[in-house]
């Protein structure tokens, strides 16, 4: 049961728990440049709560009551906290009004006509995209990014349009809080099973994300993947007259043909039986990002924007930071940061890596994300990894979770067949790169390895 909206309008002064993650700063920054005071807690200093703070967002480092804002109107928290948080517990103690990160987002969004990007991979790169192609096409939407696009260098835009761009994020079911105009879904692999126990119980919950759409909305879908939705959710959704177009290279209503890398660049054909726009490029690397430029392409199309536009803008799009980003490159070595944490996500960079460099040795350091993901698909991260030249891999980033006893890197470490494989921790990781005959370098996770680029690039330019 859907919990009553709060009146955002007579807010004040409003308390983030977990104000450093990517999708709750977006939040603070809306309401922040909207006026209120915002103030928050994190676990840990970084770049991140360092530029909130910059901007004028108070946050605190300390779990204790004292450091709470007591006056705060309303509190917003990622359900990414534990259970045991002093000040989450104080706050529903005291009765304030205490809202998840989606939810907010959703009342956010419910005065506004809202896309919506939902898959376990791909979110961030399809939602800064499709961001990007609709501002430089004229459509001046508002945006909360589940990252840092290059070009504008926040994870916040706002817009006066009444379009709202958004991640529709799956972890703890957030999505269905949403009500899309226009949705994508552009995978629906297994993560996060300690929250939907299966595979099976996952797709469900991409199902009734789906079944949020208005009336009249629109709905793409990775082909084949409409083949494993229910024909019941598809019997509803044609009651709604929501439109269902599927998306692919070489397959589905909406396609990307003639996929080939020219000049160091992607280059291919948007087909769909209104467009076709031949010979597009784009900077983004690997097939994964063409699948999301036809999102991209598409919803813009769909807002009125010229097939002319949508070619200039996508081929100035520059990325987003740590999505398979070249952070430094020299005659002898390449290096990329990318925020893979999944084994999707890890192939994903390692072949799109390849594609690019077919001829040079590639080494990628991988810090894996959670011991509950890494327990799931330890053997899975190691037959990705097996794809590597040479693997370095550092101990797990834990982030909300405790130690799962006998869960260790180290079991992805004894599963794969690569002779070049090393368990290092993450300190050492420069000194093994400086003796490696590496020619490319990924630098892999979502945690706390963020921090190596820059060390890395260091040295590599001195």
């Amino acid at each position: 049961m859907q919990r009553e909206e709060v009146d955002l309008d007579k807010v004040k002064r409003i308390f983030f728990i977990g104000v450093g993650g990517i999708g709750m700063s977006a939040i603070a920054r809306y309401f922040h440049q909207s006026g209120l005071i915002v103030s928050g807690y994190d676990k840990t200093e970084t770049v991140l709560t360092k530029k909130l703070v910059e901007e004028g967002i108070k946050i605190s480092y300390e779990d204790q009551i004292e450091t709470l804002d007591k006056d705060a109107d309303l509190i917003v928290y990622t359900p990414a906290i534990p259970d045991s948080h002093v000040g989450w517990n104080w706050y529903q103690d005291n009765k304030y009004p205490v809202y998840k990160r989606a939810e907010i987002l959703a009342m956010i969004s419910h005065h506004k006509h809202s896309i919506c990007i939902a898959g376990t991979h791909g979110k961030t790169s399809t939602s800064s995209m499709v961001t990007y192609l609709l501002r430089e096409c004229g459509v001046d939407a508002s945006a909360f990014i589940g990252g840092i696009p290059t070009d504008y260098g926040t994870n916040f835009l706002y817009g006066e349009s009444d379009w709202v761009v958004m991640e529709a994020d799956e972890y703890d079911r957030s999505f269905w809080s949403l009500s899309p105009d226009i949705a994508s879904i552009a995978s629906m692999d297994a993560d996060h099973l300690d929250i939907y126990g299966s595979h099976d119980v996952m797709k469900k919950g991409f199902e009734g994300f789906a079944r949020k759409i208005i009336d009249n909305g629109v709905l793409l879908i990775k082909y084949p993947l409409e083949e494993e939705l229910s024909s019941k959710l598809k019997s509803e959704l044609k009651n709604k007259n929501v439109t269902l177009k599927s998306f692919g290279i070489n397959g589905g209503n909406i396609q990307a043909q003639q996929v080939r890398v020219v000049n160091g660049q992607y280059t291919f054909d948007y087909v769909s039986k209104e467009h076709t726009i031949k010979d597009l490029t784009m900077k983004m690397p690997g097939q994964h990002n063409v699948e999301n430029a036809l999102v991209a392409i598409s919803i813009a199309l769909e807002r009125g924007c010229s097939p002319d536009d949508v070619r200039l803008a996508l081929g100035s799009f520059s990325g987003i930071k740590r999505r398979f980003e070249t952070f430094c490159q020299t005659e002898e070595l390449v290096m990329i940061d990318d925020y893979a944490h999944h084994p999707t996500e890890l192939r994903m960079a390692i072949d799109a890596a390849r594609n690019l460099y077919p001829d040079k040795k590639l080494t990628g350091v991988f810090q894996p994300h959670l011991f509950s993901r890494t327990q799931d698909f330890y053997k899975e991260f190691a037959e990705v990894l097996d794809g590597l030249d040479e693997c370095l891999l550092i101990p797990i980033y834990p982030a909300r979770e405790l130690p799962i006893e006998g869960v260790t890197s180290k079991m992805i470490y004894d599963e794969m067949v690569l002779k070049e494989k090393y368990l290092i921790d993450k300190n050492e990781v420069l000194d093994h790169v400086k003796i490696s005959e590496s020619e490319v370098l990924l630098v892999l996770g979502a945690g706390d390895i963020d921090v190596l680029p820059r060390q890395l690039k260091e040295w590599a330019e001195k």
